[in-house]
């Protein structure tokens, strides 16, 4: 217990209440807005707009190619302020500039794909034009994570989802499902333009590093392309879905039937949120990383206990939260929540310490593997078993990429890549 207690005083000390508490705001408000656009908009056109967004979505981490990634890992190694706030200007600038060009990119090419519903290639087009004010978004956050400005990366959360609830319930409202994909690219840009004080400071003349080279690149680019195929991993299923049942109530019901067991991610985002840097600082302490790695496994597989508990008794009173009729695919959410378990003690942690030792290519690697394996399983499973075949699939997976992780870790760790770091 004195393993435990330490871990959580270290955690507070870095303002890590602050962003658990405003994650856990944040996450509600997400949760208000789905369920106001579930009750606002008529399931079969609240379906095509998630299967639009859901394709822009996992192309979301790409932004900036990456660039987020790197200022956020190598910004952690930086010794000085001026050093940091150099890297922030340099990775701003060109992150635009190839976000801009990606925006293009998909503009074009969507409009070469005939998709199976016909408003796709519009809300797709829309869509892409949240790309940029994202990629802003998301670089501010790690700036306030470089500086150690906890209170601030939380403040960000919290205004983006109190935008987007905002927005979704008066646009959806008025507009239903056009309102709606509004609503989710004008969030982003109210978000940024709110925060936009916060951040003007740390612009500084830039000045190229030593550190800015094709390793920073190229580091920058598997993280993101990592973050890509992860994101997928939870995208193909609804994409499937939508493909192989060719009923877009099904995206919707699998979307809300998921919506809890993804949202209990924010518990292990908060931690990592608040300690990347400071474990990326740690890195080659062996002794410190080791500590915190059992004080992370035993916090969360505690909490993995309690939450199958908890849904266990009361997964039916939750789903009857969206709408009665969920109640029948009771099983499929228990199955997800299983699945999320292997995220929260295993993934969540191990993959981001790959990312921490530069080797952000072996978690794309991993997830690349899962996503094949993803869909050659529910090209078999969703035609027979519907939406719980994605869910077995997505579960299973979990856990392998999961394992995989941990494994790969302690391989790199304890050989030679360490002491050749080191020297």
């Amino acid at each position: 217990m004195n393993l435990l207690q330490s871990y959580i005083s270290n955690f507070i000390a870095r303002a890590g209440n602050y962003i658990l508490l405003t994650t856990i705001v944040a996450r509600l408000l997400s949760f208000v807005a789905s369920w106001i656009a579930l009750q606002l908009i008529p399931n079969k056109e609240l379906g095509i707009v998630l299967f639009a967004y859901n394709i822009i979505a996992f192309i979301i981490p790409i932004s900036g190619v990456g660039l987020h990634q790197s200022l956020l890992r190598y910004g952690a190694l930086l010794k000085t302020t001026e050093e940091k706030k150099q890297l922030f200007t340099y990775t701003f600038y060109k992150g635009i500039s190839a976000t801009l060009l990606l925006i293009v990119v998909i503009i074009i090419t969507t409009l070469f794909i005939d998709f199976q519903f016909k408003e796709t290639t519009y809300y797709i087009a829309l869509f892409a034009f949240s790309l940029l004010p994202m990629y802003v978004f998301e670089l501010i956050k790690v700036l306030f994570r470089l500086f150690y400005n906890n209170k601030l990366f939380a403040l960000a959360e919290v205004i983006f989802t109190l935008f987007l609830t905002i927005t979704v319930f008066l646009l959806s409202y008025l507009y239903q499902e056009k309102g709606y994909a509004f609503a989710l690219v004008l969030t982003p840009i109210l978000s940024v333009l709110f925060l936009y004080r916060k951040f003007a400071t740390y612009f500084t003349p830039s000045k190229k590093l030593n550190i800015v080279n094709w390793a920073f690149w190229k580091y920058g680019a598997f993280a993101s392309l990592s973050n890509v195929v992860t994101q997928l991993l939870f995208v193909i299923d609804i994409l499937l879905i939508g493909i192989l049942l060719e009923d877009p109530e099904m995206v919707t019901n699998y979307k809300y039937v998921s919506l809890i067991p993804l949202s209990l991610l924010f518990l292990p985002r908060a931690f990592i949120n608040t300690d990347f840097v400071a474990f990326t600082e740690h890195i080659y302490n062996k002794k410190y990383i080791v500590k915190y790695i059992k004080s992370y496994m035993l916090l969360f597989s505690l909490l993995s206990i309690f939450f199958c508990i908890f849904f266990v008794f009361f997964s039916e009173w939750i789903l009857r939260l969206f709408d009665n009729t969920f109640i029948q695919y009771n099983s499929s959410f228990l199955i997800l929540i299983v699945g999320i378990f292997g995220i929260l003690i295993f993934r969540g942690l191990f993959g981001n310490l790959l990312s921490s030792i530069g080797k952000a290519h072996i978690n794309f690697y991993i997830t690349s593997v899962a996503l094949i394996l993803n869909m050659c399983s529910n090209y078999f499973l969703i035609p027979i078993y519907g939406i719980k075949g994605a869910a077995i699939t997505s579960a299973t997976l979990m856990w392998l990429t999961g394992i995989a992780s941990t494994i790969i870790f302690w391989q790199l760790y304890n050989n030679r890549f360490l002491k050749a770091t080191q020297e």
